[in-house]
């Protein structure tokens, strides 16, 4: 999965060091954005990838929202200066900066969350509401239902998915998931012989697109990003199934606990052998505020937590973030815990490198996937690992996820 984010420059040198967008003479027009339904590309690998964001006032001031099927995301850190207009990403370190020119906007996407943090060109028009075709042609596809699905890397790696669409007439919402996560809510459409589906919350920016074949099968193309590319092809089989999440990441022989010492958003050092966590069941989540999967597991921890804390239940959050400064990396996990409300303790526990993440938790024979989530028993002892995470954009898996995770807990806490 690709993750993205975002760091704070003034408006003037960032738009200077994004392509070359000037600060305006004092007679340019306002920044300010008008309300209504826009339609957004960003050069995404070199296609364009549309998505569609609304602008409208709230208690006051203006913010978007992104739109991606069901999913609605709040943005609501807009600033402007003389022409121009910035949109944060909400918790990823990510932006899109732009010129206003009444119903349009020029601009670009930038993220920071990489070893190499890059721009992509985006551009947006008012009014437009469609997400890629204003008339498609009638579709030649019937795509609802569930896909056995096979990415291949440019490098030649096959990886597998499981695509579930859901087609109304043109229009198409769907997801794939993966062994370590999905790629959350996608719309698009059918036209004609061909389908296209893409996404953008602020971190990612995906286009996928396939052409029917004769013998029922799909195959297309799956861009991502700055410079990702895949393949893939698709086939019904609604008997496939992934390998299971519970298997995937385990404890290494000799190991039956999971032990760490690291620093919360104050700098005091915890561990699990801190008073908080003693005699309880305890679900461990290894995050990061960059990662959007990981952003749709804390919105149902967090919930979760509130109701379930009484049981003699605690949540850890071990953050692995970008930047090796321990400032930095506490500023974004603070900005994730203020935005999505987040009730349990959250700590530090080093950059995002899988490498360095396992060398950080030996316990474990390496670290698939962000989110990764530990169970541990009120012993103090790992009972079940779960790799990734089925966000809601997966419709039944995600129910399935819930359930699963209430039945372990319920079966956890019953345990003298």
């Amino acid at each position: 999965m690709i993750k993205n984010a975002f760091f704070r420059y003034s408006l003037l040198s960032l738009f200077s060091v994004a392509g070359g967008l000037q600060a305006c003479s004092s007679s340019s027009t306002s920044g300010e954005l008008k309300p209504g339904t826009w339609r957004g590309i960003i050069e995404v690998s070199g296609q364009e990838m549309p998505f569609n964001f609304t602008v409208s006032e709230q208690g006051g001031k203006q913010v978007a929202h992104l739109i991606n099927g069901e999913e609605k995301i709040l943005i609501n850190e807009i600033s402007h200066s003389q022409d121009s207009v910035r949109l944060q990403m909400h918790i990823f370190d990510a932006a899109l900066i732009a010129k206003v020119e009444g119903d349009k906007l020029s601009g670009r996407w930038e993220r920071k969350d990489q070893a190499q943090p890059y721009s992509l060109p985006f551009r947006a028009e008012l009014g437009n509401t469609s997400r890629f075709s204003q008339n498609p042609a009638k579709p030649a596809l019937e795509v609802t239902g569930k896909w056995e699905v096979h990415f291949t890397e440019e490098e030649g790696k096959t990886y597998p998915a499981i695509g579930e669409f859901v087609q109304k007439g043109n229009q198409l919402t769907g997801t794939f998931l993966t062994t370590t996560g999905d790629y959350r809510y996608l719309q698009g459409e059918v036209n004609g012989n061909e389908l296209k589906l893409s996404a953008f919350d602020g971190a990612h920016a995906f286009l996928f697109t396939a052409t029917g074949k004769e013998d029922g099968t799909l195959a297309g193309d799956f861009y991502a990003g700055q410079s990702g590319h895949e393949t893939w092809t698709a086939k019904r089989n609604d008997a496939f199934k992934l390998a299971s999440a519970d298997t995937l990441t385990y404890l290494k022989p000799g190991y039956e606990r999971l032990d760490f010492s690291f620093p919360d958003l104050n700098g005091k050092k915890v561990s699990l052998s801190d008073p908080q966590f003693k005699g309880k069941v305890v679900v461990a989540q290894i995050f990061g505020s960059w990662c959007p999967n990981c952003m749709d597991e804390t919105k149902f921890l967090a919930p979760w937590y509130e109701k379930n804390k009484s049981r003699g239940v605690e949540v850890v959050g071990l953050g692995y973030e970008v930047s090796p400064e321990i400032d930095k990396a506490k500023e974004r996990v603070q900005k994730m815990r203020d935005r999505l409300n987040v009730p349990y303790t959250l700590l530090i526990g080093g950059t995002k490198d899988k490498e360095l993440v396992a060398k950080s938790l030996p316990a474990l024979n390496h670290v698939l996937s962000f989110p990764t989530t530990i169970f541990i028993d009120k012993q103090g002892k790992v009972r079940k690992i779960h790799t990734g995470f089925s966000g809601p954009g997966t419709g039944k898996y995600y129910e399935e996820f819930v359930q699963e995770f209430n039945k372990t807990i319920d079966e956890l806490v019953a345990e003298k």
